[in-house]
């Protein structure tokens, strides 16, 4: 085999991953997708990772993932996984990955290909992301301390992210096309009751303004069809995510959702892959929950390669 783990992904799961599957002295390649890049490495600033009180780039904490990775032999490329098939050679078997350019095999795979959210798709919306747009309160809302801000959605993670919102933020004006939320009735409750969250009912958002920074939203009613502009600071957008799973669906068991099933040592339905971070199905999805699976997923995969090669500690 070319490698003993083949980690696929480099966000914060995957990088941590390649940290300590090279610390193990595995040999280690992480394939890091450049056209689909990781929700950390597109936040402005990280608040809640913990050490940097005054918080950090996301891309400038990827790199400091990845220098760390690399300084204990991790080896990192650039590509995006096509396919991935059982490989068997000599008496040796394992996985075959196949890139654009070439195929790689290993004993085992960690797949930490995370996840991205789901976009409205308006104009404005691509070329302002990360200056004003975000897809996550929990990690920009601080950002936004006594400004206005306009946020999309109607279900638990949308309502759940305008409360922790109201703790920073002069005003939240939630825009939902429906006249009623998805949310369960206790976050209603909360919503309703809450005074800096203000509620504009059958409407749409149909274009994000503004030119090195967002400035406002242009939103439309939808029975109506009447179009006004909302001056707002920044835009937060919760109508779901999508996981990076489709190249994987076929082999390892997923949920309704498409997010990777693991136990808690982070193995999949499939023997020798294992999943860790935003692509596996789990409760919250941060940076330092990444990091963990990382951790955990590399730490069995040491013992699966141990064990392929007769040499677990017993």
């Amino acid at each position: 085999m070319d490698y003993d783990v083949i980690i696929i992904g480099g966000g914060p799961a995957g990088l941590t991953a390649a940290l300590y599957s090279s610390r193990a002295r595995l040999k280690t390649l992480l394939i890091e997708s450049l056209s689909v890049p990781g929700q950390a490495i597109i936040t402005d600033s990280i608040e809640n990772y913990p050490g940097f009180p005054e918080g950090i780039n996301g891309f400038e904490l990827m790199q400091r993932f990845k220098k760390q990775g690399e300084n204990f032999g991790a080896e990192i490329i650039n590509g995006d996984v096509k396919r991935i098939d059982s490989y068997k050679e000599g008496p040796s078997k394992g996985w075959k990955i196949e890139t654009k350019d070439k195929t790689y095999s290993s004993l085992s795979v960690i797949i930490a290909t995370g996840a991205r959210p789901k976009k409205i798709d308006v104009p404005g919306e691509e070329g302002l992301q990360g200056k004003g747009i975000s897809y996550c309160a929990t990690c920009d809302g601080a950002i936004y301390k006594d400004k206005e801000v306009v946020l999309v959605g109607g279900g638990d993670a949308a309502i759940e992210e305008a409360l922790f919102l109201t703790r920073f933020v002069k005003r939240v004006i939630l825009i939902h096309r429906k006249s009623r939320l998805r949310a369960t009735r206790i976050l209603q409750e909360r919503a309703f009751t809450n005074k800096e969250i203000e509620f504009m009912w059958g409407s749409e958002l149909v274009e994000i303004i503004g030119k090195d920074r967002v400035s406002g939203v242009k939103v439309k009613d939808v029975k109506t069809r009447k179009e006004k502009e909302i001056p707002c600071d920044g835009v937060f957008i919760f109508v779901g995510y999508l996981p990076n799973t489709d190249f994987i669906k076929n082999l390892v068991k997923l949920d309704k959702a498409g997010y990777i099933i693991t136990d808690d040592k982070m193995n999949t339905s499939s023997k020798g892959i294992l999943a860790c971070g935003d692509c596996r199905e789990k409760i919250l999805r941060q940076v330092i929950t990444a990091s963990g699976d990382g951790a955990t997923a590399s730490f069995s995969a040491q013992k699966y390669v141990e064990e392929k090669k007769g040499i677990a500690y017993k």
